[in-house]
């Protein structure tokens, strides 16, 4: 499991203050929750990784198996006959009044994202290497720096609607 922490003093000063003006942070965590399954599908969709770095290149053996096997090629990395479909439409997040989860439950997901060797998982009945070949990491899970501030923003209008609230 992949864990990531949030770890800007701004972002918890903000989410302390919050916490001291509600009585319930369910429906903050929620939202934090849609930002970030919204901003981690939006990343996947352009290729890139939490920091803004693109991911590797499908590469052209890739490609060729795919046009071995007749399969239509979509040369964005991760992205192939239904698995990129799958992977980038299993993004889902879990949260209460004091977390906020955001994972995956797609199969391949780790190995799409931390990489794996050629081999790493064995061999098929026939020989041949699970994977076939090295396969980058492409990581998709993580926040960025912007993920951050946006968080931080976001506590900051929950604050700003309880003090219109309280006037």
């Amino acid at each position: 499991m992949l864990r990531v922490e949030l770890k800007s003093d701004e972002a918890f000063a903000a989410l302390d203050r919050l916490a001291g003006a509600l009585d319930d942070m369910s429906p903050v965590m929620a939202d934090v929750g849609e930002f970030l399954l919204e901003s981690t599908e939006e990343r996947f969709d352009r290729g890139v990784d939490p920091e803004g770095a693109a991911w590797a290149p499908k590469s052209q053996t890739t490609i060729d198996a795919y046009v071995r096997r007749g399969k239509a090629v979509d040369r964005r990395p991760l992205w192939g006959p239904g698995e990129g479909v799958r992977l980038a439409k299993s993004f889902s997040y879990a949260s209460g009044p004091s977390f906020v989860e955001l994972g995956t439950n797609a199969i391949q997901s780790a190995v799409m994202h931390f990489g794996a060797k050629k081999g790493a998982f064995g061999k098929t009945k026939r020989g041949s290497s699970i994977p076939w070949g090295d396969i980058p990491a492409r990581p998709f899970l993580g926040l960025s720096e912007s993920d951050q501030a946006n968080i931080v923003e976001l506590v900051e209008e929950w604050l700003e609607e309880i003090g219109a609230r309280g006037r």
